[in-house]
């Protein structure tokens, strides 16, 4: 089980971090924190069913999954606070890193890095995409709902075999976002 002081300093950092941003839920009118807590919740759960080798890792990772894509937070600041393991798999779960590739190759070079570190980033990874295949936004296009879908079938490949309880949790998930085609 993870310390509760693990995850009460990455979901205080994180929500500092965001709120810098005013980020929002896409879609939704309040905090990104709401969307890390999801994730770190999703992940929880997870590791009740098959435990990690270091749940610390993974309840950080989920709650700081999006810093370095989103915010301005560095991977050096990363590496003080949170050490080499949670900033490895945060900066695995960063897709834009290489500037120049489509949004599909960034995903793809995610998915790499992520299988390169192992369980712990693939786990969130999952419980990400399980937290964001609620009903989309409502300003999005058809096209960028069947999207999201390729991405989550992609996902569902390549880091299903990483936990089967959240690749079963992930396919029972696409299964269901097919309604908002």
């Amino acid at each position: 089980m993870w310390k509760q002081e693990s995850y009460q300093k990455a979901i205080d950092f994180a929500a500092a971090k965001h709120e810098e941003k005013e980020q929002k839920v896409p879609g939704k009118n309040y905090s990104y924190v709401v969307h890390l807590s999801n994730v770190a919740a999703e992940a929880g759960l997870a590791m009740f069913k098959e435990a990690p080798d270091n749940p610390d890792v993974v309840i950080q990772a989920a709650l700081l999954h999006d810093t370095i894509e989103d915010t301005d937070t560095s991977e050096k600041e990363l590496l003080k606070e949170f050490g080499p393991e949670v900033t490895a798999a945060v900066k695995a779960l960063t897709k834009k890193q290489k500037s120049g590739l489509s949004k599909t190759e960034q995903m793809e070079d995610s998915l790499e890095r992520i299988m390169s570190i192992g369980k712990s980033a693939a786990m969130v990874k999952l419980c990400d995409r399980i937290t964001n295949l609620q009903e989309p936004p409502p300003h999005w296009s058809p096209e960028e709902k069947l999207s999201y879908l390729q991405e989550a079938e992609l996902i569902y490949e390549k880091l299903a075999a990483f936990h089967e309880y959240l690749g079963q949790r992930l396919k029972s998930c696409i299964d269901n976002y097919r309604q908002y085609l």
